[in-house]
């Protein structure tokens, strides 16, 4: 081992590891209890649960009428075309972006500032949990509008879920709900903390992951959507400007899509670390 390798070992080393765990669990609990069912973001609750009122009242009144092949079809749609789209994408502004930008324009971020705490492990801190409550509402909602699709078949829904296909392609939509989850909010985290109006660069952003599809490989390594559409469990055929998220480019194993999502979310929360190092809060301007 050279000498720097050393060095670079032994700093890790005496780093205060379990204080900053100790420290990124307290904030997590903390932030949780605050903002997991705040009706402040009424609008988000509602991005998520929409398509589950929708989903009921097709179970209610179209009960017996249906096919589950084309059912199955509908829900690949909701997930694909709205969920990971749009409701994800949306609910992510509003989740992650009120973490240091709600905060500075409430003049409480300074408390947080000053309390002992170095601010990478505050950023990680909300940074989690926001993701829980994103993944609470979202994995919930999907989970919902799929038990609602399949159940009112009775038993042979159920067997579709259990004990047939249903139950990889549940796994599939959960997995990649946490995944967008992950990618959009430590994108919006960083907007929230580069500029004060973060929504313009949201319709940037959005309008990138809907031409994600026909730009090139490499680029596309730079798209959450763009990653996450290898892992959807059903093909949905789309026509008109649809077609866009459709597709159809080269597969990647699902296990390199992941990775991909990952290394985006980690690489875009270093760069947050960095700037919360240099953020300074001037409540005349906010």
């Amino acid at each position: 081992m050279t000498g720097k390798a050393l060095q670079l070992k032994n700093s890790v080393l005496r780093q205060p590891w379990r204080l900053w765990f100790t420290q990124i669990r307290s904030i997590v609990a903390l932030e949780t209890r605050r903002n997991l069912f705040s009706w402040r973001s009424w609008w988000v609750y509602f991005l998520a649960f929409a398509p589950t009122a929708i989903i009921m009242l097709h179970g209610l009144f179209d009960r017996g009428r249906g096919r589950m092949d084309e059912d199955t079809m509908v829900m690949a749609a909701i997930f694909q075309f709205y969920y990971l789209r749009l409701g994800i994408f949306f609910g992510a502004v509003g989740i992650f972006t009120s973490l240091i930008r709600g905060e500075m324009v409430e003049r409480s971020l300074h408390y947080y500032l000053l309390a002992p705490v170095r601010r990478e492990v505050l950023l990680v801190g909300k940074f989690l949990a926001g993701t829980i409550r994103a993944v609470t509402l979202f994995g919930s909602a999907v989970l919902v509008c799929f038990l609602g699709m399949y159940l009112p078949y009775g038993s042979a829904g159920q067997q579709f879920i259990f004990d047939g296909p249903g139950k990889a392609q549940l796994y599939a939509y959960l997995g990649i709900t946490i995944l967008a989850c992950l990618g959009y909010g430590a994108l919006f985290l960083l907007f929230s903390m580069l500029m004060k109006n973060p929504t313009p660069a949201a319709l940037v952003l959005m309008g990138f992951e809907f031409i994600s599809s026909i730009l090139p490989p490499f680029i596309q390594n730079f798209s959450v959507s763009a990653n996450l559409r290898h892992l959807l469990p059903v093909a949905v055929p789309a026509e008109g400007i649809f077609t866009l998220l459709t597709v159809t480019t080269e597969p990647v194993p699902a296990w390199l899509a992941v990775l991909g999502v990952l290394l985006l979310t980690a690489a875009v929360l270093v760069i947050s670390c960095r700037r919360i190092r240099t953020l300074e809060i001037s409540y005349t301007t906010e």
